[in-house]
Formats: C-alpha cells, sequence, structure tokens
C-alpha cells in the first residue's frame, strides 16, 4: 500500500510545482482519488491525524476564538467568519451551532476523519481543522484567522491527536440517491393539499418523504406558480444585486450530505469572477459557480407566520445547490422587502 501513497505524493508534489494555485479539490479530482486521501499523504509533515470524536472536539472550537468556517458542495462556497458558539448535540438527528456568525445543522453520521492542517503558504502558516466524509470528500474545514487563539488549536491537536499516523487513507464508494418515481405513482393530490396545509418550512421534508417525491419533482407538481415557479438562473444575481444595492439582510443556506451553513445578514459587495458570482464581504464570502445550475426556482411555503419565500438552485442531478431566503426568525413574519424584491424578479 506504501508504494501506492508514495506514488500519489509525488505525482500531487508534482502537480503542485506545475499548477502551484490548483486547489486540493481540484488536484484530488485531476489525479482521481479523494481530497482526504491527499491530506493524508501530509501525515507526519504538515498533517496530523485526529481522534473522530467530533462532537466532542466540535464542543470545544469556541476556545480557537473567531475562526472561518467553511462548507461547500460541488458547485458552491460557503465562508463565514465568526466564533463557534452555542454547540448542542442532543438530538441524534443534527447537531446545531446557532449563533449570529456561525450557524449550522450537522448531520454527523455522514462524518467520518478529521485532521489538522499545519500549511506553509506565501501569506504564512495557516492552521486548520478539516472533516471529511467516509467518501473522502470534505464536509466542513474550520480555518484560523489573524484574530484566532494559535495556543487553543496547538492544544486541541494534542488533546485529539489519533494513535494512527498512517498516510494511508481507505474510502468508501456513498450512493447517490437520486432515483425518482414515476409522477403517475404518486398521490399528486394529496401531496399538493398537505403542502397548502404547512405550518412551518421544516415539515417540508417529512412531506417530501411521506408522498416519496424528490424535490425538483416536489417543485414540478407544486400545487400553482405562486407555491413554486421555474425561472432564469440570471434571478440569482439580479436579487444578490439588488438585495446588496437595498440593504436587505437575507438568509444564504449551503451544504453538503454533512452539514448546512447558513449567513444571515446582509450582503455589500457581489462581483464576477469567470464563471462565477461572488459575494466579498468582510466576513462572509460565496462562491457560486453559475455554469453548473440547472435548475432555478422560487418557492413558496405557507406557515403559521405567513408565507415564506425561497430562491432554490438545483445541479443537474437534483440536488440543492444554494438556499436564499429573507432574514427571518420563527414567529416574526417575512420581511416586506424580501417579498417586494423577489416578486420584482
Amino acid at each position: 500500500m506504501d508504494t501506492i501513497t508514495n506514488n500519489l505524493k509525488s505525482q500531487w508534489e508534482k502537480l503542485k510545482a506545475e499548477s502551484p494555485n490548483l486547489r486540493i479539490r481540484n488536484a484530488a479530482e485531476k489525479l482521481g482519488v479523494s481530497e482526504a486521501e491527499l491530506v493524508a499523504t501530509q501525515v507526519g509533515e504538515t498533517v496530523t491525524r485526529l481522534r473522530p470524536e467530533f462532537s466532542a472536539l466540535l464542543s470545544e472550537i469556541e476556545k480557537l476564538e473567531k475562526v472561518m468556517a467553511l462548507t461547500r458542495n460541488e458547485e458552491c462556497v460557503h465562508e463565514r467568519k465568526g466564533i463557534y458558539l452555542n454547540p448542542d448535540f442532543s438530538s441524534p438527528h443534527a447537531g446545531l451551532f446557532v449563533g449570529e456568525d456561525i450557524d449550522l445543522r450537522i448531520f454527523l453520521g455522514h462524518w467520518a476523519k478529521v485532521f489538522a492542517v499545519a500549511e506553509k503558504s506565501e501569506h504564512g502558516d495557516r492552521k486548520s481543522l478539516q472533516f471529511f466524509g467516509k467518501d473522502g470528500l470534505a464536509i466542513h474545514k474550520i480555518y484560523l484567522t489573524k484574530d484566532s487563539n494559535d495556543a487553543a488549536f496547538d492544544e486541541l491537536v494534542a488533546k485529539y491527536k489519533s494513535e494512527d499516523q498512517s498516510i494511508d487513507e481507505t474510502t468508501v464508494e456513498v450512493p447517490l440517491n437520486i432515483d425518482e418515481k414515476a409522477d403517475a405513482d404518486i398521490d399528486v393530490a394529496g401531496f399538493q393539499a398537505a403542502w397548502e396545509t404547512l405550518k412551518d418550512t421544516h415539515e417540508f421534508f417529512g412531506m417530501l418523504r411521506k408522498f416519496g417525491v424528490t424535490r425538483t419533482q416536489a417543485l414540478r407538481l407544486a400545487p400553482n406558480e405562486n407555491y413554486a415557479k421555474k425561472v432564469e438562473k440570471e434571478v440569482i444575481v439580479k436579487m444578490l444585486e439588488g438585495a446588496a444595492e437595498s440593504k436587505l439582510p437575507i438568509m444564504v443556506f449551503v451544504g453538503n450530505r454533512g452539514n448546512i451553513q447558513i449567513h444571515t445578514g446582509r450582503v455589500r459587495k457581489t462581483m464576477w469572477h469567470g464563471e462565477w458570482f461572488n459575494i466579498m464581504d468582510p466576513d462572509f464570502n460565496m462562491h457560486l459557480d453559475m455554469s453548473k445550475i440547472a435548475q432555478t426556482w422560487i418557492v413558496r411555503k405557507p406557515t403559521e407566520d405567513g408565507e415564506v419565500t425561497a430562491i432554490e438552485v438545483f445541479n443537474e442531478m437534483g440536488e440543492i445547490i444554494v438556499q436564499f431566503f429573507g432574514k427571518r426568525k420563527p414567529g416574526i413574519p417575512e420581511l416586506k422587502e424580501w417579498k417586494e424584491l423577489v416578486a420584482s424578479l
């Protein structure tokens, strides 16, 4: 096995020398391996394996003070600076961090490995904790910033260091469940009635499971266009530029199997970079690959606080890339300005 790993290590060194700006996720893709396998080749040098005691480790992250949280999928990257406050791992379904800045919904069943990484770069040392799934795909990363507590990071690494510091990494394929029932096999009338009588946006997922519909199929079978309307992807750009201009606070949800990361607040600076449309604010960055968007929908769900409007964005496989809402909290109606902005699109 060592020969294979050493070979991978030298292939990566070569690739880095040829393309110094290539991101590790893209390097892994090029070399036909997972990102976790590449990270593991550096164990004993810039990387330390930690024990996968996720809830315990995450519950101590607050000690690092202000850090940058990164969660991404294939098409969108969400980076938010802040302090990890109010960890809650009491539910078997989802762990939580609920703070003004760092707001996460964590599905630990998908988390498998964690590394501490101390990279040397032209911008100085860069320390991070990196969490991966069984398939070796990155689920979440926590980067230290100039306002972080370095000593606390070193203490955490020492405390959670694994006895296993091998450079070999095994991954297993996690099958993607994208099978869709035929529309004819679905109780469409029952499904539409259930949508019209929703009391809470969180009931939506349970409703999809109950009627056996996929998310994009649900939007197609919505009661009418007021509930779900397919729009051009340019609507996303118009909405973000409009929200920035009118100083309207919004919510941006980006996730993968293991984690959903949420930004709540204003967006200020938006810009294009190649195919990517970006939000570039001091404490929040989003990078969205517009070329990989297959469907964009305006979706409305009834709740006890009135209607909630979202813009939902999907890839070719029908997986959700990013969701946008107006800033809201349970018990408070949706912002009138958000409703108006979406209606104007």
